[in-house]
C-alpha cells in the first residue's frame, strides 16, 4: 500500500472515490490528487502534471481526473482503453470511472462512454441530451436530465437500469456494483436494482429482476 497522505494535510478536500484504490483531490494543494491502496496496475502511481484537478474517479483498477481547463486523464489497468482518452475529445464537465469503462459529461449536455462494452455501456441511448449529472455502477450508467429524470443502460440483471417509473424531481444520482440511487428534492432516496444492503428504512426501494 502506498501512502500520500502528507499532501492532504492543510488542504481543502474536493472530493473523494473509492475502487480497489483510494482517491482525493484538492483545492488548497493546487487541485493536487492524492491516492493510495491497491497500485496492481499502476492505478495509484499518478501521470506527471496531473495538477489543477477539479473532479477525480476511481474504477475497479483505474482512475479518472478532470482538470480545470476541461481536459480528462486516465492512469491505470488498460486493457479494454478505458484508460486511453480519445483523441479530440471536448471539454468534459464531470467524470464517472465504471469497472472497465470511462464515462465523461460533455458542455453541450450529451454523454461519452469508453473502454469494456460487454453489457452495452458504451451504447449512450439515442438522443440523450440535457444531461446535468452522471454515474457510473460496476457495468452500468446513469445520466440525469435537467428536468429531473434518470436515464440509465447497460447490465440489468437486477434491475439497476430500469428506472422506476414516474421518478422525477431527482437532484443527484449514485450508481453502485448492481443498484442506483436518486435523491430526490424533497431530500427521499430511491433505490432500484439489488437493493438487500440498502436500508430498510429508505422510502421508494425497488427491486427488479
Amino acid at each position: 500500500m502506498k501512502k500520500t497522505f502528507a499532501k492532504l494535510r492543510d488542504a481543502v478536500v474536493l472530493a473523494v472515490t473509492a475502487g480497489f484504490l483510494c482517491l482525493a483531490s484538492t483545492s488548497g494543494a493546487g487541485g493536487l490528487v492524492a491516492a493510495w491502496g491497491d497500485d496492481s496496475w499502476g492505478q495509484i502511481t499518478l501521470p506527471v502534471g496531473v495538477s489543477n484537478v477539479k473532479a477525480i474517479s476511481a474504477g475497479a483498477v483505474r482512475s479518472l481526473a478532470l482538470k480545470a481547463d476541461g481536459t480528462v486523464v486516465a492512469w491505470g489497468y488498460d486493457y479494454y482503453g478505458e484508460a486511453k482518452v480519445p483523441g479530440g475529445l471536448p471539454q468534459a464537465t464531470a467524470v464517472a470511472a465504471g469497472a472497465y469503462d470511462s464515462m465523461i459529461l460533455k458542455p453541450d449536455g450529451t454523454v461519452l462512454v469508453w473502454g469494456d462494452d460487454y453489457e452495452g455501456q458504451t451504447n449512450v441511448p439515442a438522443g440523450l441530451s440535457n444531461v446535468v449529472a452522471i454515474a457510473a455502477g460496476w457495468f452500468h450508467c446513469l445520466a440525469l436530465k435537467s428536468d429531473g429524470t434518470v436515464v440509465g443502460w447497460g447490465y440489468n440483471a437486477y434491475g439497476q437500469t430500469s428506472v422506476p417509473a414516474g421518478l422525477s424531481g431527482v437532484i443527484a444520482i449514485s450508481a453502485s456494483s448492481y443498484h442506483s440511487l436518486a435523491l430526490k428534492s424533497d431530500g427521499t432516496v430511491v433505490a432500484w436494482g439489488d437493493i438487500s444492503y440498502v436500508p430498510a428504512d429508505l422510502s421508494n426501494r425497488h427491486y427488479g429482476l
